[in-house]
């Protein structure tokens, strides 16, 4: 039998559970995800960094791990809660088990627990704290006090990497945090994608002669990322620009918007989102805990809402070639319903050019 640990939210819930993955107490953000597949490309984004993630469907861990699926070279979560795993997945592509990948990565992770109990518990109270821990937790002075912080720097590359067709149109990639699919997603499409940290100066980028600028997805508090913001100032306007998540969040601020905090964020792959100029409903992969106020924003125009809950879903700014989405258009795993942005994007630089 594993070793039965404690999951302690920040109102004083308890839950019982099962030790699974790496053996250690850990303190993070609780956050719930509803894909019924993708688990292998929630523990690998990077914009899960510092938190601890609730899987709501009940069984995970049954096709294994493949590497070729990985969305970054290892795992940025604090945390993992499931109901029920599976120590015997059946698929030709796996390379392991779930339980052996954490224990490699050094996350501790949580089975037995009422996954459906803990989601409605997070959608009523909104977004906690909680605690992984061997013994039940007295203390609460560090569970209360934990802080995301730090993140895009934390999961942001230290390099420069360029990948691609040699004379295809010449990509710039903020790499906030990104999801490997954006670029693979570019190269498809014939580009040449130059990834560059999250701090790469406007004026850096600009000597690269890009034909566009991709702003990825990626961890935190959008307002917290004060020197990337005032970065996208200077490229406002001098190239096509697109951008994802907290892409599109950076670039709201940026043009003098404001961002909150959701109650409980979107994280999944089956949400809704209206296309305003054509009505049009697409089916959407999300990840993100703030959202873009859009009447805050003294330009720019809203292309997209959630059909659930009306929030800001994307962003068209005509007059700076400009365009940003909050879903994830390169979803995998998940609907590949607004995969065409990737080629809007094409076609707004080669229009440029």
């Amino acid at each position: 039998m594993d070793k039965k640990v404690f999951l302690t939210l920040q109102n004083g819930k308890v839950f019982e559970g099962y030790s699974f993955g790496a053996e250690k107490e850990v303190i993070g953000e609780l956050v719930f995800t509803t894909g019924m597949t993708g688990y292998i490309e929630t523990l690998t984004d990077p914009s899960y960094y510092g938190q601890i993630v609730t899987q709501t469907f009940p069984l995970i861990g049954n096709y294994g791990m493949i590497p070729e699926d990985f969305e970054s070279k290892k795992s940025w979560i604090t945390g993992y809660v499931v109901r029920e795993k599976c120590d015997a997945p059946s698929n030709f592509r796996s390379k392991g088990t779930l339980g052996d990948y954490l224990k490699e990565q050094g996350i501790p992770a949580v089975y037995g627990i009422d996954t459906r109990e803990l989601t409605r518990i997070v959608r009523e109270a909104g977004v906690m704290n909680a605690a992984i821990t061997f013994k039940p937790l007295k203390d609460f002075t560090k569970l209360n006090a934990y802080r995301v912080k730090d993140a895009v720097r934390s999961v942001t590359t230290d390099k420069i990497i360029t990948e691609g067709k040699e004379d295809g149109p010449n990509v710039v990639l903020y790499d906030f945090g990104a999801k490997q699919n954006i670029e693979r997603e570019l190269i498809k499409r014939g580009c040449r994608v130059t990834i560059v940290p999250a701090n790469f100066s406007a004026e850096e980028t600009l000597k690269l002669n890009p034909d566009g600028i991709m702003l990825a997805n990626g961890p935190g508090d959008p307002a917290e990322n004060t020197e990337i913001i005032e970065n996208l100032k200077k490229l406002a306007g001098k190239k096509p620009i697109f951008g994802i998540c907290l892409g599109h969040q950076l670039f709201a601020l940026a043009m003098g918007g404001k961002t909150r905090k959701m109650k409980y964020g979107h994280r999944g792959s089956n949400q809704p989102v209206k296309q305003l100029s054509t009505g049009r409903v697409f089916i959407s992969s999300q990840n993100h805990g703030y959202e873009v106020v859009s009447d805050s924003l003294p330009v720019g125009t809203l292309s997209f809402i959630n059909a659930n809950d009306g929030t800001c879903e994307g962003m068209d700014y005509p007059e700076m070639n400009a365009f940003t989405v909050q879903f994830h258009p390169e979803a995998c795993g998940g609907p590949h319903d607004a995969n065409y942005l990737f080629d809007e994007f094409l076609a707004r630089m080669k229009k440029e050019k």
